[in-house]
């Protein structure tokens, strides 16, 4: 396990990153980023592989495609969002940074599901862990699904699973890091 200096380290470098992201106009009406949310998730998973305590999050949302201008599911599939952001371990359990791509899907103006897929580095045991889950290696696939709801055109909230494993490529364990939580998304 990373000690606590380690621990808040990660902490640090993660915040510095999400705050050096903040919106600064390229031009009069661009913005850098698309979507802040910050929430918590908790381990869902059973047994040896139960991770304790609470783990904060920040994940940030890019629009270079233009999913917001899409016009109907085709489109929507293929102007995915990316994301960035990091789970962050408390209790001693793993931090995750990760990123990948994000679909969203609207059922009206204020109820949506989304999707993700891709990447995560973690700091958690690789194997013979006392407690906790055995990860097999530094870097996993990380997926996540989720149903929100907007207030405004600003403000929504999403309850989402997020999932990260190595679905055996790389040699070691595979008990994987699987998490719910709460996030609160500011949409700018």
């Amino acid at each position: 396990m990373a000690s606590a200096s380690t621990g808040r380290g990660l902490l640090l470098a993660a915040l510095l990153a999400n705050i050096s992201l903040l919106p600064v106009a390229a031009h009069a009406d661009e913005k850098i980023f698309d979507e802040l949310r910050f929430g918590a998730s908790a381990s869902i998973q059973g047994g040896h592989s139960h991770e304790d305590g609470v783990f904060p999050e920040v994940t940030v949302f890019f629009d270079p495609f233009g999913q917001d201008t899409a016009t109907d599911w085709k489109q929507t599939l293929a102007r995915p969002r990316l994301n960035l952001g990091t789970s962050i371990g408390t209790s001693g359990e793993a931090t995750q940074i990760f990123g990948g791509l994000a679909w969203t899907v609207n059922f009206n103006e204020k109820v949506f599901a989304e999707a993700g897929f891709g990447g995560v580095w973690h700091n958690g045991d690789l194997d013979n862990s006392a407690d906790g889950p055995d990860l097999g290696c530094r870097f996993l696939f990380h997926e996540y699904v989720g149903a929100g709801y907007r207030f405004d055109a600003h403000w929504n909230v999403m309850a989402q699973v997020a999932h990260s494993s190595h679905a055996n490529l790389c040699d070691g364990p595979n008990n994987g890091m699987t998490r719910a939580g709460i996030q609160v998304g500011y949409k700018f």
